[in-house]
């Protein structure tokens, strides 16, 4: 039951960022100054921030950041991990070692500060922080593919294409990789859930997405707010990230399990 209502929440959010330009009341970068901080209303559903931004609309759309990110984020690591992983494991030896260590090597740098080290030599913006975070997160699956795919590549039927004479190419894509795809997949959706907490800190932080687009991270360092008494806009963005986050972490054991 609870795997089910985090895969519909899941999907609510991503319909709302898809969907955003047409279930959106409001333009989320328009302002009005003579609505500065209002309350939930049927013109605002949620209230307006210190700019008079309908915050809705901001919500809505900043669900694009926040997952258009995470999710650029994983792919380019999966592209670099998962044919690391699968070529270590096949060869073994010298080429299993170094690429152990190269994953090793970049599981001890926090992403987040390799990420803020990008920033400081590129400048400011989401193309920076989704490239540094994306380096950071190939261990993440990487280490566990690699040791899937070496357990793997010695069971018996592995040894009868070898002797039937298939190439290791099409072993490992269409009998190692296929098989491991569950796996991966677990992998990414846990990765996912962290790259979307770095990514919203890096906002947060004024270091990836930058006001006034709209975005969780951004919306959740809006301090003046909370100075002056006005915390919907934080709360709302704040409350997304963690149920966002929460249902993904519900999802991948729910799948794990088999049970939604």
């Amino acid at each position: 039951m609870a795997g089910w209502c985090a895969a519909g929440f899941l999907l609510l959010v991503t319909t709302m960022a898809i969907f955003a330009q047409l279930l959106a009341p409001h333009d989320p970068e328009a302002t009005d100054l003579m609505s500065i901080y209002q309350g939930p209303s049927a013109q605002h559903w949620l209230g307006t921030d210190g700019t008079g931004r309908d915050i809705a609309s901001r919500l809505m759309f900043g669900a694009r950041t926040a997952l258009a990110g995470p999710a650029l984020i994983i792919a380019l690591s999966l592209v670099a991990s998962v044919p690391l992983a699968l070529v270590a494991a096949w060869r073994g030896g010298k080429t299993s070692f170094l690429i152990s260590r190269l994953f090793d090597i970049l599981f001890a740098i926090p992403g987040i500060l390799l990420a803020i080290l990008a920033v400081a030599m590129f400048g400011t913006g989401l193309t920076a922080a989704v490239c540094a975070l994306a380096i950071a997160y190939l261990p993440y699956t990487g280490r566990v593919v690699l040791a899937a795919a070496h357990r793997e590549r010695f069971l018996p039927y592995v040894r009868a294409l070898e002797v039937q004479g298939h190439p290791a190419s099409r072993i490992t894509i269409r009998h190692i990789l296929r098989n491991l795809s569950p796996l991966i997949a677990g992998q990414a959706t846990v990765a996912f859930a962290y790259a979307l907490i770095d990514l919203a800190s890096l906002s947060f932080l004024g270091l990836a997405v930058q006001p006034p687009t709209p975005d969780w991270g951004v919306m959740v360092s809006d301090r003046d707010a909370l100075l002056q008494g006005h915390p919907m806009g934080v709360i709302s963005a704040a409350v997304m990230i963690v149920l966002t986050v929460l249902s993904l972490f519900t999802l991948n054991t729910a799948t794990s399990g088999e049970d939604l």
